[in-house]
Protein backbone atom coordinates (compact mmCIF):
# COMPACT_ATOMS: atom_id res chain seq x y z
CA UNK A 1 0.00 0.00 0.00
CA UNK A 2 2.83 2.39 0.89
CA UNK A 3 4.52 1.75 -2.44
CA UNK A 4 1.32 2.32 -4.40
CA UNK A 5 0.69 5.59 -2.55
CA UNK A 6 4.22 6.81 -3.30
CA UNK A 7 3.66 6.04 -6.98
CA UNK A 8 0.28 7.79 -6.94
CA UNK A 9 1.69 10.87 -5.23
CA UNK A 10 4.60 10.96 -7.67
CA UNK A 11 2.17 10.74 -10.60
CA UNK A 12 0.10 13.57 -9.18
CA UNK A 13 3.15 15.78 -8.76
CA UNK A 14 4.41 14.99 -12.25
CA UNK A 15 0.94 15.91 -13.56
CA UNK A 16 1.04 19.13 -11.57
CA UNK A 17 4.42 20.03 -13.05
CA UNK A 18 3.14 19.27 -16.55
CA UNK A 19 0.07 21.41 -16.01
CA UNK A 20 2.33 24.25 -15.01
CA UNK A 21 4.90 23.98 -17.78
CA UNK A 22 2.82 25.09 -20.76
CA UNK A 23 1.32 28.18 -19.08
CA UNK A 24 4.77 29.32 -17.87
CA UNK A 25 5.87 29.70 -21.47
CA UNK A 26 2.74 31.69 -22.23
CA UNK A 27 3.43 33.92 -19.23
CA UNK A 28 6.85 34.80 -20.61
CA UNK A 29 5.32 35.73 -23.96
CA UNK A 30 2.66 38.01 -22.44
CA UNK A 31 4.57 39.47 -19.51
CA UNK A 32 2.89 42.86 -19.97
CA UNK A 33 -0.50 41.50 -18.93
CA UNK A 34 0.53 38.99 -16.24
CA UNK A 35 1.83 40.03 -12.85
CA UNK A 36 3.10 37.77 -10.08
CA UNK A 37 2.14 39.38 -6.77
CA UNK A 38 2.03 38.78 -3.03
CA UNK A 39 -1.31 39.19 -1.27
CA UNK A 40 -1.82 39.44 2.48
CA UNK A 41 -4.36 36.79 3.45
CA UNK A 42 -6.07 36.24 6.77
CA UNK A 43 -3.79 37.23 9.65
CA UNK A 44 -1.26 38.72 7.23
CA UNK A 45 -0.23 35.34 5.77
CA UNK A 46 1.41 35.90 2.38
CA UNK A 47 -0.36 34.23 -0.53
CA UNK A 48 1.53 33.89 -3.79
CA UNK A 49 -0.68 34.94 -6.69
CA UNK A 50 -0.73 36.06 -10.30
CA UNK A 51 -3.03 38.48 -12.09
CA UNK A 52 -3.99 38.44 -15.76
CA UNK A 53 -5.74 41.53 -17.06
CA UNK A 54 -7.47 42.22 -20.39
CA UNK A 55 -5.85 44.44 -22.98
CA UNK A 56 -7.43 47.76 -23.86
CA UNK A 57 -8.68 50.80 -21.95
CA UNK A 58 -6.94 50.86 -18.56
CA UNK A 59 -9.83 52.85 -17.07
CA UNK A 60 -12.48 50.27 -18.01
CA UNK A 61 -13.89 47.95 -15.37
CA UNK A 62 -14.03 44.19 -16.00
CA UNK A 63 -15.66 41.23 -14.26
CA UNK A 64 -13.31 39.43 -11.85
CA UNK A 65 -12.70 35.68 -11.57
CA UNK A 66 -10.68 34.31 -8.63
CA UNK A 67 -9.12 30.84 -8.91
CA UNK A 68 -7.69 29.11 -5.80
CA UNK A 69 -5.23 26.37 -6.76
CA UNK A 70 -5.84 22.64 -6.48
CA UNK A 71 -4.37 20.61 -3.63
CA UNK A 72 -0.58 20.42 -3.98
CA UNK A 73 -0.46 22.20 -7.37
CA UNK A 74 1.64 25.38 -7.94
CA UNK A 75 0.09 28.77 -8.68
CA UNK A 76 0.75 28.49 -12.42
CA UNK A 77 -1.96 25.81 -12.63
CA UNK A 78 -4.62 28.00 -14.24
CA UNK A 79 -2.53 30.35 -16.38
CA UNK A 80 -3.67 28.84 -19.69
CA UNK A 81 -7.32 29.28 -18.73
CA UNK A 82 -6.60 32.67 -17.15
CA UNK A 83 -5.17 33.89 -20.46
CA UNK A 84 -8.27 32.70 -22.34
CA UNK A 85 -10.57 34.40 -19.84
CA UNK A 86 -8.56 37.63 -19.93
CA UNK A 87 -8.68 37.62 -23.72
CA UNK A 88 -12.48 37.55 -23.45
CA UNK A 89 -12.60 40.47 -21.02
CA UNK A 90 -12.06 39.19 -17.47
CA UNK A 91 -9.58 40.14 -14.79
CA UNK A 92 -8.33 36.80 -13.49
CA UNK A 93 -6.50 36.29 -10.21
CA UNK A 94 -5.19 32.86 -9.27
CA UNK A 95 -3.44 32.19 -5.98
CA UNK A 96 -1.73 29.35 -4.16
CA UNK A 97 -3.80 28.29 -1.18
CA UNK A 98 -2.18 28.78 2.21
CA UNK A 99 0.21 26.11 3.36
CA UNK A 100 1.23 25.01 -0.16
CA UNK A 101 4.39 25.79 -2.10
CA UNK A 102 5.56 29.39 -1.61
CA UNK A 103 2.41 30.65 0.11
CA UNK A 104 2.74 31.09 3.86
CA UNK A 105 0.85 29.48 6.70
CA UNK A 106 -0.19 25.87 7.19
CA UNK A 107 -2.65 23.66 5.28
CA UNK A 108 -6.09 24.28 6.75
CA UNK A 109 -8.06 22.00 4.35
CA UNK A 110 -10.66 24.61 3.40
CA UNK A 111 -10.98 25.73 6.98
CA UNK A 112 -12.09 29.18 8.20
CA UNK A 113 -8.72 30.79 7.37
CA UNK A 114 -8.92 29.54 3.78
CA UNK A 115 -12.39 31.01 3.38
CA UNK A 116 -11.23 34.32 4.88
CA UNK A 117 -8.27 34.24 2.45
CA UNK A 118 -10.68 34.11 -0.50
CA UNK A 119 -12.36 37.33 0.67
CA UNK A 120 -8.98 38.99 1.26
CA UNK A 121 -7.95 38.09 -2.28
CA UNK A 122 -11.16 39.64 -3.64
CA UNK A 123 -10.48 42.76 -1.55
CA UNK A 124 -6.98 43.04 -3.03
CA UNK A 125 -8.19 42.54 -6.59
CA UNK A 126 -10.85 45.21 -6.28
CA UNK A 127 -8.27 47.65 -4.88
CA UNK A 128 -5.42 46.87 -7.28
CA UNK A 129 -6.94 45.81 -10.61
CA UNK A 130 -9.64 47.19 -12.93
CA UNK A 131 -12.18 44.75 -11.44
CA UNK A 132 -15.89 45.44 -11.22
CA UNK A 133 -17.12 44.83 -7.62
CA UNK A 134 -20.61 44.02 -8.89
CA UNK A 135 -19.40 41.11 -11.05
CA UNK A 136 -17.18 38.75 -9.05
CA UNK A 137 -16.86 35.01 -9.70
CA UNK A 138 -14.83 32.11 -8.32
CA UNK A 139 -13.79 28.82 -9.84
CA UNK A 140 -11.39 25.99 -9.25
CA UNK A 141 -10.54 22.35 -9.68
CA UNK A 142 -10.62 19.98 -6.70
CA UNK A 143 -9.41 21.95 -3.65
CA UNK A 144 -10.12 25.19 -5.49
CA UNK A 145 -13.68 24.01 -6.14
CA UNK A 146 -14.31 23.23 -2.48
CA UNK A 147 -12.95 26.61 -1.36
CA UNK A 148 -15.01 28.40 -4.02
CA UNK A 149 -18.28 26.85 -2.84
CA UNK A 150 -17.54 27.64 0.80
CA UNK A 151 -16.53 31.19 -0.11
CA UNK A 152 -19.86 31.66 -1.91
CA UNK A 153 -21.59 30.91 1.40
CA UNK A 154 -19.58 33.54 3.24
CA UNK A 155 -19.02 36.36 0.75
CA UNK A 156 -22.15 37.74 -0.97
CA UNK A 157 -19.99 39.60 -3.50
CA UNK A 158 -19.48 36.27 -5.31
CA UNK A 159 -22.14 36.10 -8.03
CA UNK A 160 -21.08 32.99 -9.94
CA UNK A 161 -19.10 29.81 -9.21
CA UNK A 162 -17.74 26.97 -11.35
CA UNK A 163 -16.74 24.16 -8.98
CA UNK A 164 -14.98 21.38 -10.92
CA UNK A 165 -14.06 17.95 -9.53
CA UNK A 166 -14.70 19.20 -6.02
CA UNK A 167 -16.71 18.29 -2.98
CA UNK A 168 -19.82 19.64 -1.34
CA UNK A 169 -19.86 16.98 1.39
CA UNK A 170 -16.40 15.97 2.60
CA UNK A 171 -17.74 13.17 4.81
CA UNK A 172 -19.75 11.57 2.01
CA UNK A 173 -16.69 11.88 -0.23
CA UNK A 174 -13.96 10.06 1.70
CA UNK A 175 -16.03 8.34 4.42
CA UNK A 176 -19.06 7.14 2.50
CA UNK A 177 -20.71 4.03 3.89
CA UNK A 178 -18.84 4.76 7.13
CA UNK A 179 -15.74 3.43 5.38
CA UNK A 180 -12.37 5.18 5.06
CA UNK A 181 -11.37 5.68 1.43
CA UNK A 182 -7.77 4.63 1.99
CA UNK A 183 -6.10 5.45 -1.30
CA UNK A 184 -7.88 8.80 -1.63
CA UNK A 185 -6.93 9.94 1.88
CA UNK A 186 -3.41 8.55 1.53
CA UNK A 187 -2.86 10.35 -1.77
CA UNK A 188 -4.12 13.67 -0.39
CA UNK A 189 -2.12 13.32 2.81
CA UNK A 190 1.06 12.29 1.04
CA UNK A 191 0.82 15.09 -1.52
CA UNK A 192 0.16 17.58 1.30
CA UNK A 193 3.33 16.56 3.15
CA UNK A 194 5.42 16.65 -0.05
CA UNK A 195 4.27 20.06 -1.31
CA UNK A 196 3.09 21.90 1.77
CA UNK A 197 2.94 22.20 5.53
CA UNK A 198 0.02 20.35 7.14
CA UNK A 199 -1.08 22.03 10.36
CA UNK A 200 -1.40 20.13 13.66
CA UNK A 201 -5.15 19.70 13.22
CA UNK A 202 -4.79 18.10 9.78
CA UNK A 203 -1.95 15.89 10.97
CA UNK A 204 -4.09 14.59 13.82
CA UNK A 205 -7.12 14.04 11.58
CA UNK A 206 -5.03 12.08 9.06
CA UNK A 207 -3.51 9.98 11.82
CA UNK A 208 -6.87 9.16 13.39
CA UNK A 209 -8.52 8.51 10.03
CA UNK A 210 -5.86 6.21 8.59
CA UNK A 211 -5.39 4.33 11.88
CA UNK A 212 -9.16 3.74 12.23
CA UNK A 213 -9.33 5.49 15.60
CA UNK A 214 -13.08 5.18 16.07
CA UNK A 215 -12.86 6.88 19.46
CA UNK A 216 -12.29 10.06 17.45
CA UNK A 217 -14.99 9.38 14.84
CA UNK A 218 -17.33 12.14 16.06
CA UNK A 219 -14.46 14.66 16.06
CA UNK A 220 -13.43 13.68 12.51
CA UNK A 221 -17.00 14.02 11.28
CA UNK A 222 -17.35 17.44 12.92
CA UNK A 223 -14.08 18.52 11.29
CA UNK A 224 -15.37 17.40 7.88
CA UNK A 225 -18.75 19.06 8.26
CA UNK A 226 -17.11 22.39 9.00
CA UNK A 227 -15.49 22.08 5.58
CA UNK A 228 -18.59 20.98 3.64
CA UNK A 229 -20.64 23.42 1.58
CA UNK A 230 -23.76 21.32 2.12
CA UNK A 231 -23.64 22.35 5.79
CA UNK A 232 -23.85 26.00 4.69
CA UNK A 233 -26.53 25.46 2.07
CA UNK A 234 -28.93 28.04 3.52
CA UNK A 235 -26.29 30.76 3.26
CA UNK A 236 -25.36 29.76 -0.29
CA UNK A 237 -29.00 29.87 -1.35
CA UNK A 238 -29.55 33.17 0.45
CA UNK A 239 -26.58 34.77 -1.33
CA UNK A 240 -27.94 33.49 -4.64
CA UNK A 241 -24.74 32.84 -6.57
CA UNK A 242 -25.15 31.00 -9.89
CA UNK A 243 -23.43 27.67 -9.31
CA UNK A 244 -22.09 25.24 -11.89
CA UNK A 245 -20.89 21.84 -10.67
CA UNK A 246 -18.78 19.54 -12.83
CA UNK A 247 -17.33 16.14 -11.99
CA UNK A 248 -16.31 12.76 -13.41
CA UNK A 249 -18.30 9.55 -12.99
CA UNK A 250 -15.29 7.68 -11.70
CA UNK A 251 -13.87 10.30 -9.32
CA UNK A 252 -12.15 8.17 -6.67
CA UNK A 253 -11.52 11.13 -4.36
CA UNK A 254 -14.82 13.03 -4.55
CA UNK A 255 -17.43 10.60 -5.97
CA UNK A 256 -20.32 12.14 -7.93
CA UNK A 257 -23.19 11.22 -5.59
CA UNK A 258 -22.48 13.99 -3.11
CA UNK A 259 -22.42 16.62 -5.88
CA UNK A 260 -25.75 15.41 -7.28
CA UNK A 261 -27.38 15.53 -3.85
CA UNK A 262 -26.05 19.03 -3.23
CA UNK A 263 -27.20 20.20 -6.66
CA UNK A 264 -30.79 19.18 -5.97
CA UNK A 265 -30.84 21.38 -2.84
CA UNK A 266 -29.62 24.56 -4.57
CA UNK A 267 -32.35 27.11 -5.27
CA UNK A 268 -30.49 29.68 -7.40
CA UNK A 269 -29.28 29.36 -11.02
CA UNK A 270 -27.51 26.02 -11.25
CA UNK A 271 -26.00 23.50 -13.64
CA UNK A 272 -24.65 19.95 -13.15
CA UNK A 273 -22.29 18.21 -15.57
CA UNK A 274 -20.90 14.67 -15.29
CA UNK A 275 -18.41 13.12 -17.69
CA UNK A 276 -16.22 9.99 -17.89
CA UNK A 277 -12.93 10.04 -16.01
CA UNK A 278 -11.39 10.19 -12.55
CA UNK A 279 -10.44 13.01 -10.23
CA UNK A 280 -9.69 16.21 -12.21
CA UNK A 281 -9.07 14.26 -15.43
CA UNK A 282 -12.13 15.78 -17.11
CA UNK A 283 -10.57 19.26 -16.76
CA UNK A 284 -6.91 18.37 -17.26
CA UNK A 285 -6.56 19.07 -20.99
CA UNK A 286 -8.12 22.49 -20.47
CA UNK A 287 -5.44 23.33 -17.92
CA UNK A 288 -2.93 22.77 -20.70
CA UNK A 289 -4.81 25.20 -22.92
CA UNK A 290 -6.33 22.48 -25.13
CA UNK A 291 -10.02 22.33 -26.13
CA UNK A 292 -12.05 21.01 -23.21
CA UNK A 293 -15.81 20.63 -22.73
CA UNK A 294 -15.73 21.35 -19.00
CA UNK A 295 -13.87 24.63 -19.35
CA UNK A 296 -16.01 25.64 -22.33
CA UNK A 297 -19.09 25.29 -20.13
CA UNK A 298 -17.41 27.22 -17.32
CA UNK A 299 -16.61 30.12 -19.67
CA UNK A 300 -20.20 30.17 -20.93
CA UNK A 301 -21.44 30.10 -17.33
CA UNK A 302 -19.39 33.16 -16.40
CA UNK A 303 -20.29 34.95 -19.63
CA UNK A 304 -23.96 34.55 -18.75
CA UNK A 305 -23.86 35.36 -15.03
CA UNK A 306 -20.98 37.84 -14.81
CA UNK A 307 -21.13 39.56 -18.20
CA UNK A 308 -24.87 39.16 -18.78
CA UNK A 309 -24.41 37.62 -22.24
CA UNK A 310 -27.56 35.97 -23.60
CA UNK A 311 -25.73 32.83 -24.72
CA UNK A 312 -28.57 30.40 -23.97
CA UNK A 313 -26.87 28.35 -21.27
CA UNK A 314 -29.64 29.27 -18.82
CA UNK A 315 -32.26 27.85 -21.22
CA UNK A 316 -30.56 24.50 -21.73
CA UNK A 317 -31.49 21.48 -19.65
CA UNK A 318 -29.35 22.08 -16.57
CA UNK A 319 -28.25 18.48 -15.95
CA UNK A 320 -25.83 17.40 -18.68
CA UNK A 321 -24.49 13.84 -18.68
CA UNK A 322 -21.87 12.28 -20.93
CA UNK A 323 -22.13 8.47 -20.82
CA UNK A 324 -19.03 6.31 -20.46
CA UNK A 325 -19.11 5.53 -24.18
CA UNK A 326 -19.09 7.33 -27.50
CA UNK A 327 -22.69 8.42 -26.98
CA UNK A 328 -23.44 12.17 -27.06
CA UNK A 329 -24.37 14.33 -24.08
CA UNK A 330 -27.84 13.90 -22.62
CA UNK A 331 -29.82 16.70 -21.00
CA UNK A 332 -32.24 16.34 -18.09
CA UNK A 333 -34.49 18.81 -16.31
CA UNK A 334 -33.16 17.74 -12.91
CA UNK A 335 -31.26 14.94 -11.21
CA UNK A 336 -34.34 13.23 -9.78
CA UNK A 337 -35.59 12.64 -13.33
CA UNK A 338 -33.08 9.82 -13.52
CA UNK A 339 -35.09 7.88 -10.91
CA UNK A 340 -38.24 7.83 -13.02
CA UNK A 341 -37.51 4.49 -14.71
CA UNK A 342 -36.07 1.73 -12.51
CA UNK A 343 -35.64 -2.00 -13.07
CA UNK A 344 -34.89 -4.48 -10.32
CA UNK A 345 -33.28 -7.87 -10.16
CA UNK A 346 -33.51 -10.11 -7.13
CA UNK A 347 -30.74 -11.10 -4.75
CA UNK A 348 -32.42 -14.37 -3.90
CA UNK A 349 -31.29 -17.24 -1.74
CA UNK A 350 -28.68 -17.27 1.00
CA UNK A 351 -24.96 -16.83 0.44
CA UNK A 352 -22.22 -16.97 3.09
CA UNK A 353 -18.68 -15.65 2.56
CA UNK A 354 -15.49 -15.55 4.59
CA UNK A 355 -14.00 -12.14 5.28
CA UNK A 356 -10.38 -10.86 5.08
CA UNK A 357 -9.66 -12.21 1.58
CA UNK A 358 -9.76 -10.21 -1.66
CA UNK A 359 -11.88 -12.23 -4.08
CA UNK A 360 -10.42 -10.55 -7.15
CA UNK A 361 -13.31 -8.14 -7.58
CA UNK A 362 -12.18 -4.59 -6.81
CA UNK A 363 -12.70 -0.96 -7.77
CA UNK A 364 -9.27 -0.49 -9.34
CA UNK A 365 -6.54 2.02 -8.46
CA UNK A 366 -7.14 5.65 -7.51
CA UNK A 367 -6.77 7.99 -10.53
CA UNK A 368 -5.45 5.30 -12.88
CA UNK A 369 -8.35 2.89 -13.47
CA UNK A 370 -11.01 5.42 -14.35
CA UNK A 371 -8.54 7.39 -16.45
CA UNK A 372 -8.18 4.25 -18.59
CA UNK A 373 -11.96 4.01 -18.72
CA UNK A 374 -12.20 7.65 -19.80
CA UNK A 375 -9.85 7.35 -22.77
CA UNK A 376 -10.09 3.65 -23.72
CA UNK A 377 -13.41 2.51 -22.20
CA UNK A 378 -11.43 -0.08 -20.26
CA UNK A 379 -12.77 -0.27 -16.69
CA UNK A 380 -11.57 -2.86 -14.14
CA UNK A 381 -12.67 -6.37 -15.07
CA UNK A 382 -13.31 -9.67 -13.29
CA UNK A 383 -14.14 -13.14 -14.55
CA UNK A 384 -17.31 -14.01 -12.65
CA UNK A 385 -17.05 -17.80 -13.16
CA UNK A 386 -13.59 -17.70 -11.57
CA UNK A 387 -14.48 -15.63 -8.51
CA UNK A 388 -14.09 -17.89 -5.44
CA UNK A 389 -17.57 -18.29 -3.93
CA UNK A 390 -16.08 -18.79 -0.49
CA UNK A 391 -15.03 -15.12 -0.53
CA UNK A 392 -17.54 -13.48 -2.89
CA UNK A 393 -21.31 -13.45 -3.13
CA UNK A 394 -22.53 -13.37 -6.73
CA UNK A 395 -26.02 -12.68 -8.12
CA UNK A 396 -26.92 -12.17 -11.78
CA UNK A 397 -29.85 -10.69 -13.66
CA UNK A 398 -31.46 -12.31 -16.67
CA UNK A 399 -29.82 -11.77 -20.04
CA UNK A 400 -31.17 -8.54 -21.53
CA UNK A 401 -32.62 -8.56 -25.07
CA UNK A 402 -32.11 -4.80 -25.48
CA UNK A 403 -29.40 -2.38 -24.31
CA UNK A 404 -29.78 -1.23 -20.70
CA UNK A 405 -28.75 2.41 -20.38
CA UNK A 406 -27.87 2.84 -16.71
CA UNK A 407 -28.23 6.48 -15.64
CA UNK A 408 -27.86 7.64 -12.06
CA UNK A 409 -27.52 5.83 -8.75
CA UNK A 410 -27.88 2.05 -8.44
CA UNK A 411 -29.37 1.05 -5.09
CA UNK A 412 -28.75 -2.22 -3.26
CA UNK A 413 -31.03 -3.56 -0.52
CA UNK A 414 -30.13 -6.74 1.33
CA UNK A 415 -30.14 -8.44 4.72
CA UNK A 416 -26.81 -9.21 6.38
CA UNK A 417 -25.69 -11.06 9.46
CA UNK A 418 -22.14 -11.41 10.75
CA UNK A 419 -20.33 -13.68 13.13
CA UNK A 420 -18.61 -10.58 14.52
CA UNK A 421 -19.88 -7.22 15.77
CA UNK A 422 -18.01 -5.21 13.10
CA UNK A 423 -17.39 -5.68 9.41
CA UNK A 424 -16.98 -4.21 5.95
CA UNK A 425 -18.50 -5.28 2.66
CA UNK A 426 -17.93 -3.85 -0.81
CA UNK A 427 -20.58 -4.16 -3.52
CA UNK A 428 -19.70 -4.15 -7.22
CA UNK A 429 -22.04 -3.97 -10.20
CA UNK A 430 -20.68 -5.62 -13.35
CA UNK A 431 -21.69 -5.70 -17.00
CA UNK A 432 -21.24 -9.40 -17.81
CA UNK A 433 -20.70 -10.63 -21.37
CA UNK A 434 -21.47 -14.09 -22.82
CA UNK A 435 -18.13 -15.54 -21.62
CA UNK A 436 -18.62 -14.36 -18.03
CA UNK A 437 -16.15 -11.45 -18.16
CA UNK A 438 -17.49 -8.57 -16.12
CA UNK A 439 -16.71 -4.88 -16.70
CA UNK A 440 -17.11 -2.71 -13.61
CA UNK A 441 -20.13 -0.42 -13.77
CA UNK A 442 -19.98 0.92 -10.20
CA UNK A 443 -19.13 0.03 -6.62
CA UNK A 444 -19.38 1.30 -3.04
CA UNK A 445 -18.27 0.19 0.46
CA UNK A 446 -20.32 -0.30 3.62
CA UNK A 447 -19.03 -0.70 7.19
CA UNK A 448 -20.94 -1.57 10.34
CA UNK A 449 -20.04 -1.61 14.03
CA UNK A 450 -21.68 -2.69 17.28
CA UNK A 451 -23.95 -5.31 15.70
CA UNK A 452 -25.07 -8.39 17.59
CA UNK A 453 -23.31 -11.43 16.09
CA UNK A 454 -25.72 -13.69 14.26
CA UNK A 455 -28.54 -11.10 14.29
CA UNK A 456 -29.67 -10.11 10.73
CA UNK A 457 -29.99 -6.44 9.85
CA UNK A 458 -31.01 -4.55 6.73
CA UNK A 459 -28.50 -2.74 4.53
CA UNK A 460 -29.36 -0.04 2.01
CA UNK A 461 -26.38 1.02 -0.08
CA UNK A 462 -26.15 3.56 -2.90
CA UNK A 463 -23.44 2.71 -5.41
CA UNK A 464 -21.48 5.56 -6.96
CA UNK A 465 -23.57 7.25 -9.66
CA UNK A 466 -22.74 6.49 -13.27
CA UNK A 467 -23.92 6.50 -16.90
CA UNK A 468 -23.12 3.18 -18.53
CA UNK A 469 -24.63 1.35 -21.51
CA UNK A 470 -25.01 -2.42 -21.08
CA UNK A 471 -25.11 -4.08 -24.52
CA UNK A 472 -27.95 -6.35 -25.60
CA UNK A 473 -27.19 -9.97 -24.77
CA UNK A 474 -25.34 -9.07 -21.56
CA UNK A 475 -26.34 -9.37 -17.92
CA UNK A 476 -25.84 -7.25 -14.84
CA UNK A 477 -24.29 -8.92 -11.84
CA UNK A 478 -23.81 -7.87 -8.23
CA UNK A 479 -20.68 -9.13 -6.49
CA UNK A 480 -20.05 -8.59 -2.79
CA UNK A 481 -16.78 -9.27 -0.99
CA UNK A 482 -14.96 -7.86 2.03
CA UNK A 483 -11.58 -6.51 0.86
CA UNK A 484 -10.70 -3.77 -1.65
CA UNK A 485 -7.40 -1.85 -1.79
CA UNK A 486 -9.35 1.40 -2.22
CA UNK A 487 -10.82 1.14 1.28
CA UNK A 488 -9.95 0.30 4.87
CA UNK A 489 -11.84 -2.81 5.99
CA UNK A 490 -13.04 -3.62 9.49
CA UNK A 491 -13.49 -7.38 9.37
CA UNK A 492 -12.11 -9.24 12.41
CA UNK A 493 -10.07 -12.33 11.63
CA UNK A 494 -12.25 -15.33 10.86
CA UNK A 495 -15.44 -13.33 10.35
CA UNK A 496 -18.20 -14.62 8.09
CA UNK A 497 -20.96 -12.60 6.45
CA UNK A 498 -24.29 -14.10 5.44
CA UNK A 499 -26.57 -12.46 2.85
CA UNK A 500 -30.22 -13.49 2.80
CA UNK A 501 -33.53 -12.44 1.26
CA UNK A 502 -36.37 -12.81 3.77
CA UNK A 503 -39.84 -13.27 2.33
CA UNK A 504 -41.10 -10.23 4.21
CA UNK A 505 -38.17 -8.07 3.04
CA UNK A 506 -36.71 -9.36 -0.24
CA UNK A 507 -33.22 -8.33 -1.30
CA UNK A 508 -32.71 -6.64 -4.65
CA UNK A 509 -30.69 -4.33 -6.88
CA UNK A 510 -32.57 -1.33 -8.26
CA UNK A 511 -31.09 0.03 -11.50
CA UNK A 512 -32.06 3.47 -12.92
CA UNK A 513 -32.48 3.28 -16.69
CA UNK A 514 -32.80 6.01 -19.27
CA UNK A 515 -36.36 6.28 -20.55
CA UNK A 516 -36.28 5.53 -24.28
Amino acid sequence: MRASLVLAVSAALVAGTALGSAPVAQAAETAGSIRFVDIAGEGGTVLKANVVTPAGDAAARHPLIVLPTSWAVPQVEYLAQAKKLADSGYVVLTYNSRGFWQSGGEIETAGPKDIADASKVIDWALANTPSDPAHVGMAGVSYGAGISLLAAANDPRIKAVAALSGWADLIDSIYSGRTQHLQAAGLLGGAGYLTGRPGPELQQILSDFLSSNLDKEDEMIAWGRKRSAVEQLDRINANGAAIMLGNAWGDTIFPPNQYASFYEKLTGPKRLEFRPGDHATAEATGLLGLPNDTWTSAHRWFDRYLKGDDNGIDRERPVQLKPRSDAPYEGYADWKSLDANRRKFDLGGTQRIWANVDSGANGGVVLLSNLLDQFFQAPPVASLPLLPRAFAGVWQSERYDTPQRVRGTVKVHTTVSSTKESGTLVAYLYDVGPLGLGKLVSNAPYTFHDRTPGQPFGVDLDLFSTAYDVPAGHRLALVVDTVDPLYIEHNPTGAQLTFSSPTADPSYVSVPLRAE
